[in-house]
């Protein structure tokens, strides 16, 4: 099944691809009226700024200060531009950062996995029209991260930093990221990671009418996560229960404990691959893609478990990084349990109780928890690969599939001589 994967798309999947690209952010456009809900917050939080007032007045405004400047030219434009626009830049980021993911896991752009992929992500996957509806700016996340984990895999770990020190400037949902490069053990990328919006931050704030307002007011209101319209739509299990019943400092003690065990898992899958190079007395075997990328989506989704807000579009995050490594051997998009896990992210798909919008945060936190376990304990239970006679460490070859061929560095095979 995964070579076949890997074979060449026929022009019918790329013509079905090509509709649904274009209908999208089509019919977002058609709905919205400024670009989407959550980039109108952005772009109002920038114009208010022109106006001389804080842009931190307004509790939703949950960005660093730098984005209000980054924001500033889609705040010069008119509303009728921005409703075109945004949702078509959107979708071109979703695909960016899949092409990125697929360059990762050294996947051929024009194999059945990158079109399947791609059209499943689209059609089978709800958050993905709910980011180009919404125009939030979780697309930067979506396409800096796999940038950032394939200069990682190149050993370009500097480069790596600086691309999710851009992202973070923008907004801070990549944060949790930074634990890989503190694994392993880069201190001058780690640096970049967060100099980078620091100083972008820092500046920005100097333009600002309150300097402080992002401590002073929207820190504050993170950490208390009380909004009645927000908690409507959170889809941490913390806010999740409370919902149903449950005390809040229980809710809260599950969540803290189920993200301790995404960590811990994170852990695993990352010391499981130094293990196997560090006996095979190669290097620090940070260029093996399929380590890199599970251990950061691992540490992006024991995050979202705590983070307040946390929503159903953050997916977009993880999902298709693990999605494209698919046909990688022991992958955790080659088990059931992965696939069950999206089960409730079908659009169209009737959950009895669940149907209305105030209730779909239900149905996000059981993804978003069987996401965690399901590539978690896969993670965890991986064993170290074992070096082959040649003293090279790596898993074994399948006979007569890809995996025979030489993966000289991401996004490009070679064939052994």
């Amino acid at each position: 099944m995964s070579r076949r994967l890997l074979l060449p798309a026929s022009p019918l999947g790329w013509a079905a691809l090509a509709v649904v690209l274009v209908a999208v952010p089509l019919h977002a456009s058609l709905r919205s009226v400024a670009g989407g809900m959550d980039n109108g917050i952005v772009v109002h939080a920038a114009r208010v700024w022109l106006d001389g007032g804080s842009p931190y007045a307004d509790p939703h405004f949950l960005y660093f200060p730098s984005a209000v400047l980054a924001a500033v030219p889609q705040a010069l434009l008119p509303a009728g531009v921005l409703r075109w626009t945004v949702p078509a830049l959107v979708t071109c980021g979703l695909v960016a950062g899949w092409a990125a993911a697929l360059r990762l896991h050294g996947v051929p752009w024009r194999s059945r996995l990158a079109v399947g992929g791609l059209l499943a992500l689209v059609l089978g996957f709800a958050p993905f029209a709910h980011l180009v509806a919404l125009g939030n700016w979780t697309v930067t996340a979506a396409v800096a991260l796999p940038c950032a984990l394939l200069l990682a895999a190149r050993d370009r770990w500097t480069a790596a930093g600086l691309v999710l020190g851009a992202a973070l400037a923008l907004k801070p949902l990549l944060a949790p990221v930074a634990l890989l490069f503190v694994l392993a053990r880069r201190g001058p990328a780690l640096a970049a990671v967060v100099l980078v919006p620091v100083v972008a931050s820092l500046g920005a704030a100097l333009a600002m009418p309150d300097p402080a307002g992002f401590v002073t007011r929207t820190l504050p209101f993170l950490l208390r996560g009380d909004d009645g319209f927000v908690r409507l739509y959170e889809a941490s299990p913390g806010a999740v229960l409370a919902r149903l019943g449950l005390p809040a400092p229980a809710a809260t003690g599950i969540a803290l404990a189920g993200a301790a065990a995404g960590l811990w898992c994170a852990w695993r899958r990352w010391a499981s691959g130094a293990s196997a190079v560090s006996r095979a007395g190669g290097g620090s075997g940070d260029g093996d893609a399929a380590r890199i990328s599970e251990t950061a989506a691992l540490l992006m989704l024991s995050a979202f478990l705590v983070s307040r807000p946390s929503y159903d579009h953050y997916l977009l995050v993880a999902v298709p990084l693990l999605v494209a490594g698919a046909t990688a051997v022991g992958a955790p998009a080659g088990g059931g349990w992965f696939w069950l896990a999206l089960l409730p992210q079908v659009p169209g798909l009737a959950w009895p109780w669940l149907d209305t919008e105030v209730r779909r945060a239900f149905l996000d936190c059981a993804t978003l928890c069987g996401l965690v376990a399901a590539v978690g304990l896969r993670g965890a239970a991986r064993a170290p690969a074992a070096p082959d006679p040649s003293g090279a460490a790596g898993p074994a070859a399948v006979p007569g599939s890809r995996d025979e061929h030489v993966l000289t560095r991401p996004g490009r095979r070679g064939y052994s001589a």
